[in-house]
């Protein structure tokens, strides 16, 4: 079993109840969740939106990361996201508000660098809540 964290992000509709429901569909498809961060509230990266309630979970689990990263495209889907990504014509990822964001930030020792996964998120040290919540969650490995 490897060590698997998540970020979840909501900046729209009722916030925290968009991260509970993505909780319970992910306990229902990874088991209980063993640590979770609090949740806190940041701006928008990237984009100008309302803020964000986020927070980071860790789970236990044996998939492999292509399959956690298809489930976590699916609870989005079912839970009302249905914008595409998008790029700027150099590369840049466009963002855009949302019900529910789920993010691989870790599994275990897997490193991937591919078009459709990166792990560790390329994105840990860049956005300021996210090393902090992690670290919450990683305490008590």
């Amino acid at each position: 079993m490897a060590k698997l964290y998540l970020a979840l992000g909501s900046n729209i509709g009722a916030r925290k109840a968009n991260i509970m429901s993505a909780l319970s569909f992910l306990n229902g498809i990874l088991g209980r969740y063993e640590a979770l961060s609090d949740l806190v509230t940041t701006e928008a990266c990237g984009f100008e939106g309302p803020p964000f309630l986020n927070c980071v979970v860790r789970y236990s689990s044996r998939k492999t990361p292509a399959s956690i990263l298809a489930i976590c495209k699916d609870i989005e889907r079912r839970m009302g996201r249905t914008e595409q990504p998008q790029y700027t014509p150099d590369g840049a990822r466009i963002y855009h508000n949302r019900i529910i964001d789920i993010d691989i930030l870790m599994y275990g020792k897997v490193q991937i660098n591919t078009p459709e996964l990166t792990i560790p998120h390329p994105q840990v040290e860049s956005r300021p809540f996210v090393r902090p919540l992690l670290e919450q969650v990683m305490k008590n490995d």
